[in-house]
């Protein structure tokens, strides 16, 4: 039997489509097109993974665990296999979903048997999120972040730029590096909020602090950066202590319901700023995000918000982005139609001034970070450990696919809180954010 081609023709009859890839089982048995990426099972345990856990956490579960690899370019094999099945569901609306039959079921079983495959579960990856509690309470957000931002600043550094922007940059063109194109995106968010010197600014999710040094070096303002991390907080305030930036730079380990214990005056501040972090506040949470905002902003002051969204056609009750980057990535990520981030944001009483996509940036941010996690391989391995770093090769991947086939994107929105006579103190063109 070739052990390869079962498995393979099983497949695709449970999808109802070809796919283009070659498998090669543990046995040293292949099959499929020669010219299309090699799907290698390394050991029998990556199929007793999908078989306790159909679908996508299955394999990943295979993955990250190096039961189960892609040879070559991760990025391409995912490619191909989507390709694949997005032109099977263009063809046939039923095809590339899995179509288990009461006779196919039959046929899976006994091809488990014959191979071996049905034994005990096999081990869940430790790098999994193990959540409880209430969701979106202060004290599950916490775990959440924690679970992702505190895996180990010393990681973070070996992917990133060195300012530590963990968001998309901003191409001017595909050719300039990681570095410049997150300085470019920095520049562009202080533009848009207008700072000038001496003004008070929120950075809500804050980070490494990309944004609130960049904001306190090059626009003069005094930024409150809040973040639930108690590795990022550390982080960023040692870079603001290096850089002589104490006086203008504050880190608040609070959620941002509480700002008013660190002293945020309602009405107090001229500019927020929020990047990538709506993505971790939840459909009911986010009104109370948007109204906390135009609370902590004066009359005339400015909001930016950069955040992923999700196509409007993709699942309903998949708003996290998936199984995978639910469990191993950002837990209770809830993603949203750009849309409808824009009515809540405009619900809150913010009047939406400007929204900028930037959807086709996100891969050539990904890019650089997949570069550097391949370059730095072996010190992010002796750092975290096999299992996670196959984690972040696989979400890279993954992720960068998702915007290129417009299944996420990523925006900024720029809001003001008007006066109450209406007056946005807003400039009549929008020459001045010099795209």
């Amino acid at each position: 039997m070739n052990t390869a081609a079962s498995l393979l023709s099983l497949a695709e009859d449970a999808l109802g489509l070809r796919l283009p890839i070659r498998v090669r089982a543990w046995d040293g048995s292949e099959a499929g097109p020669a010219d299309g990426p090699v799907l290698v099972i390394r050991d029998k345990r990556a199929l007793r993974h999908v078989l306790y856990q159909p679908g996508e956490l299955g394999v990943a579960r295979a993955y990250v665990q190096g039961h189960l690899d892609i040879e070559g370019d991760l990025g391409d094999g995912l490619r191909a296999m989507w390709s694949a099945v997005r032109d099977a569901r263009d063809a046939d609306e039923s095809a590339g979903r899995p179509r288990i039959t009461p006779r196919l079921a039959l046929r899976a079983v006994g091809l488990a048997l014959r191979l071996g495959v049905i034994g005990r579960r096999p081990p869940i990856p430790a790098a999994e999120s193990q959540l409880s509690g209430d969701l979106h309470s202060r004290e599950r957000d916490r775990a959440a972040i924690s679970h992702h931002y505190d895996l180990s600043n010393d990681f973070y550094e070996l992917i990133l730029d060195p300012q530590m922007a963990y968001s998309s940059g901003f191409h001017e063109s595909p050719h300039v590096s990681l570095e410049q194109a997150q300085f470019a995106k920095l520049d562009l968010v202080c533009r848009k909020l207008n700072l000038q010197p001496g003004m008070k600014m929120l950075d809500i999710g804050s980070g490494w602090g990309s944004l609130t040094l960049h904001a306190a070096q090059h626009y003069g303002v005094h930024v409150t950066g809040v973040t639930l991390s108690h590795e990022q907080r550390d982080f960023v305030m040692k870079r603001a202590a290096e850089r002589g930036l104490q006086d203008r730079v504050d880190v608040s380990l609070r959620h941002f319901r509480d700002l008013s214990e660190a002293g945020v005056r309602d009405g107090g501040i001229d500019a927020v700023a929020s990047i990538e972090m709506g993505e971790h506040v939840g459909d009911e949470e986010y009104e109370v995000f948007t109204s906390a905002i135009h609370r902590y902003l004066r009359p005339g002051g400015r909001v930016l918000i950069q955040q992923m969204s999700r196509s409007n056609d993709a699942p309903g009750d998949r708003p996290g982005g998936g199984p995978f980057i639910e469990t191993y990535i950002a837990p209770d990520m809830h993603m949203k139609p750009l849309a409808k981030t824009i009515g809540l944001i405009n619900r809150a009483g913010l009047e939406i001034r400007d929204v900028q996509a930037m959807r086709e940036h996100y891969p050539l941010t990904v890019a650089g970070w997949a570069a550097k996690l391949e370059e730095n391989w072996d010190t992010a391995v002796a750092l975290v450990g096999e299992e996670q770093a196959r984690v972040w090769r696989l979400y890279l991947a993954g992720g960068s696919l998702a915007f290129e086939e417009n299944r996420m994107g990523v925006d900024q929105i720029l809001a003001v809180k008007a006066s109450t006579s209406g007056d946005s103190a807003m400039p009549l063109t929008s020459e001045w954010i010099a795209r």
